[in-house]
């Protein structure tokens, strides 16, 4: 017998044993097991059909609504070479009812806004300055980083949320949210907003996708969700007396 059959019969036998271990243990605790009786689809009921369709909707959310910040441009389109405070202050010009005018909601942004810029002033939202730290992720399929960015909405504990890309040149704002804010995250391409609730224990969560159809980031999901346990408060125990010590 040559050395060639030798290992090509050695090489089946191990082959053999190894399948035949394989198939051996197929049929202990690893099989399928029932997952138990199934629940019986139910088709939705609709109520009221007698009801007319609405012809508008009932609240404004925002959505597809851009605006074109004027006077902020960037070499070569990289919006990491946009300075967000400019942007902010644009937003500042452009809607003074908002920010400026007497009775306007958010007139300490636009007080505050003179301590950007200056050391230690800027960035964090910790200081004077209510501008936050920018942003910078592919949000739009392009390509190309986006800006995201925050800013405090002052007197109050609001936070505005915006995000800028740029569209044949122009530095364009394709999603605007204004709202208390526990948290902020990117995942993916959607800005997820995580907002308190007045309920204990819960949360509203909305989320905030690129359509390329509208050239806006749409408001794609809006979820009231468990967050834990209701955190409830433990009487205090009454202080010793100096008997007692």
């Amino acid at each position: 017998m040559s050395r060639i059959s030798r290992i090509s019969r050695a090489t089946l036998a191990v082959l053999a044993l190894a399948l035949a271990t394989v198939t051996s243990a197929c049929g202990d605790a690893g099989g399928l097991r029932g997952a138990g009786p199934t629940a019986t689809a139910v088709s939705p009921a609709r109520l009221w059909p007698e009801l007319p369709a609405a012809s508008s909707p009932a609240w404004d959310y925002g959505e597809a609504e851009t605006e074109t910040v004027k006077g902020v441009t960037a070499p070569g389109d990289d919006i990491h070479k946009v300075d967000p405070v400019a942007v902010v202050r644009a937003e500042i010009a452009r809607h003074a009812d908002t920010y400026t005018a007497d009775g306007s909601p958010y007139t300490g942004t636009a007080t505050r806004m003179a301590a950007c810029g200056r050391k230690g002033g800027s960035g964090g939202g910790t200081g004077a300055c209510p501008v936050l730290k920018a942003y910078y992720r592919d949000l739009t399929g392009d390509g190309r980083d986006d800006m995201a960015l925050g800013f405090r909405l002052l007197p109050g504990n609001g936070t505005a949320v915006r995000v800028y890309t740029f569209q044949r040149h122009r530095l364009v704002q394709i999603m605007a949210n204004d709202d208390a804010v526990t948290a902020v995250q990117l995942a993916g391409r959607a800005v997820i907003i995580r907002s308190p609730s007045q309920i204990p224990g819960y949360e509203y969560r909305t989320q905030w996708t690129w359509d390329a159809d509208q050239k806006a980031m749409l408001l794609t999901r809006d979820e009231f969700l468990r967050t834990g346990e209701p955190q409830r408060l433990t009487p205090p125990l009454p202080a010793s007396s100096a008997s007692a010590r």
